[in-house]
């Protein structure tokens, strides 16, 4: 390149400590990289803008996150618009990109400008719809549950706003002293998604602040646009707490309504949903205190029927009656104890005499008796048989009363 030194590196992947670019060859660099851009169609929302001599000025910043460029535009394009361009309005771009090498900065050569009509809007609305309604943004089972009497109640909306003043005034004309925890933000225009967010995490990170109102009042579908954006409503979705929308009127339906946890069709409206009625409680508690001592009376009376009804029968007339005949009755079964116990004990005495004579007659005693003898040799054998005896052998004999020794001889 003939316009610097020749000892300078070409390419900035071989510049080093020793042999850096100047500053006038970066810029050049970048300038030069930038010029081979072509022309491109870009959309955002109108932030700011500054008509001066034949050139206007204006920041266009993205619908979705803290990013913006500097736009220079000729008022003659800039008036050839089919209606004058405001602030916060969202429109399409088709710019040069150019950088400006004294300062280093960026800006973007727009050549026409054209706003995003509505129904463009609606589409793109309607295509987001489907894409967060297949994710299951939408479903009723990822929806959390209202408490019944939240500690703390926390408000996002517009500062000092009607849609404020609704929420506050109704819940506390409903439940008297229940604390807010408010965070006023801008509820359209380019800050309001930014801003939406940050208080939503601020308060969704509050332990005492058990449900959240996002509310404003009614409007047009770009006054509305915000809380049908995609940050807002994915950041809605991941909430800790639950969060009711409370977005213009019932016939405004936000995205951000379908992705809450409940949707108020009011601000009015929410605040009926997140508190309950003081007054109803009581009338409710009075009616049902007044049920309970019904049902305690008439029980208190049927159990005194009952006990009345116990009493006076008979056998509860005379109150030692029932004591006595369980007496008599105890005593009859006493004796007729004693009846079968003294005959089983008389069966059982016969029973054991008629053993006794029985065990006599069968005895070997009683045998002897007869005049029978036992014979055993001199080491107790009993002699059955004659073959058991030698001559001279001396034998015992055993009789009924005594016994005496004898001596074989030949028979």
């Amino acid at each position: 390149m003939s316009t610097q030194p020749s000892a300078l590196p070409e390419r900035a992947a071989e510049t080093t400590p020793e042999r850096p670019w100047p500053v006038r060859l970066l810029s050049l660099k970048i300038g030069e990289y930038i010029d081979k851009m072509s022309v491109v169609w870009v959309e955002g929302q109108v932030v700011q803008l500054d008509r001066r001599a034949g050139t206007a000025y204006l920041t266009l910043r993205d619908t979705d996150v803290d990013m913006s460029f500097n736009v220079a535009i000729s008022t003659n394009a800039l008036d050839a618009m089919p209606r004058p361009l405001g602030q916060g309005e969202r429109v399409v771009v088709q710019a040069k990109p150019a950088f400006w090498g004294k300062r280093g900065s960026l800006t973007l050569d727009a050549r026409q400008i054209r706003p995003v009509g509505i129904g463009e809007l609606l589409a793109r609305l309607e295509y987001l719809k489907r894409t967060l309604a297949a994710e299951g943004l939408f479903t009723a089972d990822r929806k959390k549950p209202l408490p019944f009497l939240p500690h703390t109640v926390g408000l996002i909306t517009g500062r000092a706003s009607a849609a404020e003043r609704d929420v506050v005034e109704n819940a506390r004309r409903r439940w008297p002293g229940i604390p807010f925890e408010i965070r006023p933000v801008p509820v359209q225009g380019s800050a309001a998604v930014e801003e939406v967010c940050r208080a939503l995490a601020e308060l969704d990170d509050l332990a005492h602040v058990e449900v959240i109102v996002i509310a404003r009042g009614g409007g047009s579908v770009e006054d509305l646009l915000a809380f049908s954006n995609e940050a807002l409503v994915r950041a809605v979705a991941g909430a800790r707490t639950p969060v009711v929308s409370a977005i213009g009127h019932d016939i405004d339906t936000p995205i951000l309504d379908l992705v809450a946890d409940v949707r108020a069709s009011t601000p009015t409206h929410a605040a009926g949903l997140v508190v309950p009625d003081a007054a109803e409680m009581r009338a409710q508690l009075d009616l049902t205190t007044l049920r309970l001592r019904r049902a305690i009376g008439d029980r208190l009376q049927r159990e005194r029927r009952r006990l009345v009804e116990l009493t006076s029968r008979p056998v509860l007339t005379d109150r030692t009656a029932y004591v006595r005949s369980q007496r008599i009755e105890i005593a009859t079964m006493r004796r007729r104890g004693q009846l079968r116990i003294e005959a089983a004990i008389t069966r059982e005495q016969d029973r054991v005499e008629h053993l006794r004579r029985q065990a006599r007659m069968l005895s070997p005693q009683a045998t002897l008796d007869r005049g029978y003898a036992l014979v055993t040799t001199p080491d107790g054998e009993v002699v059955t048989d004659q073959d058991q005896v030698d001559l001279d052998d001396l034998l015992r004999v055993r009789v009924a009363r005594g016994d005496f020794a004898v001596r074989a001889t030949a028979s």
